[in-house]
């Protein structure tokens, strides 16, 4: 008895134990990042706990040297249309495909699914002509409609999926016994109890939009449409690379991420572990 508690014991401690070290990995490159966005240009490889000096002159000048607002604004803006969109389609999708069913349903969304396994490389140019020919070359509309219309809605019609097949048909019976009609079934019952699953959405696809790289590196050319991770380019060029200021920059694109996440990570933890329950 004493031998399994004791190795009980230890099979805890050394569960935290790797649990912190591999934590640990991943905030030291985080806490490098907030280290060296204050520290002097010279000073950027050298050990430092506290920069000497501490320049929070670094954030005025990523501020003034660049319009920064811009990049901001145009980031939030398309993240926030896509994860609407996102939620909106896929919602609406997920809940045909576990409520409503038809022939050839799981074949339908096997078929979308399949998607998600093309390399985005092999239509980046078809799309690409695409847009062109419809005079969107150096606009935000491909970079919020083919999110919607790809990889994040179909990965939104998947988790919305999943959770709607939890939800009792007896709730979706009663609801039509009263007169409801699918919509108001969908938008008076299902998404009200989808809320951990919206918000788990809601996160992976903002994220997902907000660090886009290779979609603005494509579609925009003009400094003024630039997204935050497209903007961080600029402190690179030919003579070498600012990594105080690309820090800085770094800094500052990361706290919307983490205010979202720190007052959704409930939700979040609930929507991953209901979505992945069947």
């Amino acid at each position: 008895m004493n031998n399994k508690k004791t190795n009980g014991i230890f099979a805890r401690i050394s569960f935290y134990g790797v649990l912190t070290i591999i934590s640990l990995i991943m905030i030291v490159p985080f806490l490098w990042m907030i280290n060296t966005s204050f520290k002097d240009s010279t000073k950027i490889f050298s050990f430092q706990f506290i920069p000497n000096p501490f320049r929070w002159e670094n954030y005025l000048e990523v501020l003034k040297s660049t319009p920064f607002h811009l990049f901001y604004f145009n980031s939030f803006y398309i993240a926030v249309l896509v994860t609407i969109g996102t939620i909106f389609l896929g919602s609406l999708a997920g809940y045909a495909f576990a409520k409503l069913k038809f022939r050839g349903s799981s074949i339908l969304f096997l078929c979308l699914l399949s998607t998600m396994m093309i390399p985005v490389e092999v239509i980046t140019i078809p799309l690409f002509l695409f847009m062109r020919d419809l005079g969107l070359i150096n606009t935000h509309v491909p970079l919020i409609t083919i999110p919607i219309l790809g990889p994040a809605g179909v990965f939104g019609v998947f988790v919305m999926r999943q959770f709607f097949l939890l939800v009792p048909k007896e709730l979706e019976e009663a609801a039509k016994l009263d007169g409801c009609s699918y919509f108001r079934i969908y938008w008076n019952i299902m998404l009200p109890l989808a809320r951990p699953a919206i918000a788990t959405l809601t996160i992976f696809t903002f994220l997902t939009s907000w660090n886009e790289f290779y979609e603005p590196l494509i579609y925009i050319n003009t400094k003024e449409l630039m997204t935050l991770p497209l903007a961080l380019a600029l402190f690179t060029d030919e003579v070498g690379t600012r990594w105080e200021l690309l820090m800085s920059a770094s800094v500052m694109a990361t706290v919307p991420l983490l205010i979202i996440f720190f007052f959704a990570q409930k939700q979040f933890i609930e929507g991953v572990t209901m979505t992945g329950g069947k």
